[in-house]
């Protein structure tokens, strides 16, 4: 069964939302966003969570109320229902207007929209609910969305973890669907908590990898065990703090910074590395070497690679090959 409803967002809501599909990759063949896939995963996922917060909110309202004052069980739930409406669902703050959305539902998406329509309205709309249920999913951290929208995904590597069980997945981040066996070890969000990261042991390779789990597909924990290594797993937990997306060789870095890179280097913060220490316009770091690779690309002439050699020549080689496209 296919139903198509129409909601209406504020203009914050829905440019917030698409931000999402964007960064979980939900296009269309034509690589554009595809936000009705991503809302349809999204109230999928989420209603159970919503309904039960909404509800334990609800009535820890009214208990309150209920303690301290002499007012009635009734009153007290009508009390606490007009404080949720006009105090913490309410989106008037938000400028612009509301602008119409269609959403196409089918399947699990349809059934929870007629369970909603069915048992959840009482003196409101379907849009209404759909729009509180949207704002309270955004006012979690991006990287708990990520756990919601990957729900599954989430589950089967949660698991895995806890048994110790090799997974199974395919990954397309270099464009092309890679087939992947490897031990988990942990997963833990990016420093700007935008994304989460599987840091795992390529079973094959027998090394150390990141992976985006919003970019993981056909997740599978098969039933094969693998015995923990307590120095890789300290290792991995080490880098699962200071650098998750990224588990290539720790270097001992001197970067020169001129004033420009010195205020690019405080107003870049996006997986910008640790200083270990300062000496003048020395900069020093005790950091993953791609990460500081990719850091460092964005300066220009104001970061000069002082050491190491091969962190220096890499630099060297994507400023070469950049001039080298410019002047063709």
């Amino acid at each position: 069964m296919t139903e198509k409803y129409k909601i209406y967002l504020s203009e914050d809501t829905r440019s917030r939302l698409i931000n999402d599909a964007e960064l979980f990759e939900f296009t269309k063949k034509d690589e554009s966003v595809n936000l009705n896939a991503f809302l349809k995963t999204l109230i999928v996922n989420y209603f159970d969570r919503y309904r039960k917060d909404s509800e334990s909110l609800l009535s820890n309202i009214k208990q309150d109320l209920s303690s301290i004052t002499s007012i009635s069980d009734k009153d007290a739930a009508a009390l606490a229902d007009k404080i949720i409406s006009t105090y913490i669902k309410a989106d008037s703050s938000q400028s612009g207007k509301n602008s119409a959305l269609t959403l196409t539902v089918s399947g699990s998406s349809y059934e929870i929209l007629r369970i909603i329509e069915n048992n959840m309205l009482k003196d409101t709309s379907l849009s209404q609910y759909l729009k509180d249920m949207f704002n309270s999913y955004l006012s979690i951290p991006r990287s708990e969305r990520e756990a919601i929208i990957f729900k599954d995904s989430y589950e089967d590597i949660q698991r895995a973890l806890n048994e110790h069980k090799i997974l199974s997945f395919t990954n397309t981040t270099s464009g092309d669907e890679v087939s992947y066996l490897v031990e988990p070890y942990v997963i833990a969000p990016s420093k700007e908590e935008q994304c989460n990261y599987l840091i795992c042991k390529d079973v094959y390779y027998k090394k150390p990898r990141t992976f985006r789990i919003s970019r993981l597909r056909s997740v599978f924990v098969t039933s094969d065990t693998f015995d923990i290594d307590p120095e890789l797993q300290k290792e991995l937990q080490e880098k699962a703090i200071r650098s998750p997306h990224s588990v290539s060789l720790t270097v001992q870095a001197v970067v020169r910074l001129n004033k420009y890179g010195v205020k690019k280097f405080k107003a870049i913060t996006k997986n910008r590395p640790i200083v270990s220490k300062i000496e003048g316009d020395l900069y020093y770091f005790d950091w993953p070497e791609l990460q500081l690779q990719e850091y460092f690309e964005r300066f220009g002439r104001d970061a000069i690679i002082i050491k190491p050699a091969s962190l220096k020549n890499r630099i060297k080689r994507f400023y070469y090959n950049g001039l080298r496209a410019y002047n063709k």
